[in-house]
């Protein structure tokens, strides 16, 4: 199973989740839903960015994973 790494900014108000090497990011697409789509060349997403994300206030800066073993 791959790695999944995810980056909170809050000054730029973004939440980058990688689920891909970035390293192969070859072309970035943007959505109408304030999403960045990041892909590879052979065009398959490895990555994702949300615009004007903020996280709620009155939560925990905590983020929890859950994965479905196959």
């Amino acid at each position: 199973m791959a790695d999944v790494k995810v980056y909170y900014d809050p000054i730029g108000e973004t939440l980058t989740v990688w689920f891909g090497n970035p390293d192969d990011e070859y072309i970035c697409e943007e959505t109408r839903e304030e999403v960045i789509l990041m892909k590879d060349r052979a065009g398959n997403v490895i990555g994702f960015e949300k615009l004007n994300y903020r996280l709620p206030t009155g939560r925990s800066n905590r983020i929890s994973v859950e994965t479905l073993s196959a």
